[in-house]
């Protein structure tokens, strides 16, 4: 397992890389956050983004998405997996927003988490990108580059993200998801991590690097 000193230098080197790392997903408020994070749920932010240009053209606050109607959401929202139960999920949502929350995104983990369609993780991310809270949402790129470089061994997203929270210097945490997703993204891959162009492999315990 890494020590202090080694995940702080990981993070410097991040940070020295990519100083302002932000997520992938287009939107332009939160509301239109909320919906693009639970569309992309085993989809990639790049489908994603194709759909939600005509979809928040449309529909960009709860009351609009309720108009909208479940069936014509569908039909924008096709081409992303799942789109069925996403569909029902963000009109769900949706009105819970209006009905409970006045039609505003909540900034509570409890309450981000009651809405449908919307998990720890989707709240994590909320919670940072919208309301500056140094959560860690844990997804498949996180898990598997925590648990592959050395900061944990854990068998879950949330048991990693308690391990991430307990060992990511204070200072990183607000940016530490970004990073950790990115790496995992275009560096540190599933199949085959391009660890000839890592620039932490020299800390990685990884034990089967591809140079």
């Amino acid at each position: 397992m890494l020590k202090a000193k080694q995940i702080n230098e990981i993070f410097e080197r991040f940070s020295a890389n990519k100083p302002d790392p932000k997520i992938e997903l287009d939107y332009y408020c939160p509301f239109t956050l909320l919906v693009a994070v639970v569309l992309s749920a085993q989809a990639t932010d790049k489908g994603v983004n194709r759909v939600t240009p005509k979809l928040f053209e449309i529909a960009n606050t709860p009351q609009k998405m309720i108009e909208l109607g479940e069936e014509k959401l569908k039909e924008i929202i096709k081409s992303i997996g799942l789109y069925n139960a996403k569909a029902k999920n963000i009109i769900l949502m949706s009105k819970a927003l209006i009905e409970r929350f006045g039609g505003e995104v909540p900034a509570s983990m409890i309450e981000l988490s009651s809405l449908p369609g919307v998990g720890r993780k989707s709240a994590n991310v909320i919670l940072n990108c919208v309301f500056n809270e140094p959560t860690i949402a844990v997804d498949t790129h996180i898990f598997r580059v925590s648990n592959r470089i050395g900061f944990c061994k854990t068998n879950t997203p949330e048991k990693t993200e308690l391990e991430l929270m307990k060992k990511v210097p204070a200072k990183w945490r607000p940016k530490a998801h970004f990073w950790l997703v990115l790496h995992g993204r275009y560096t540190c891959k599933a199949r085959k991590p391009e660890c000839g162009s890592c620039i932490i492999n020299d800390i990685c315990e990884y034990k089967y690097k591809c140079f």
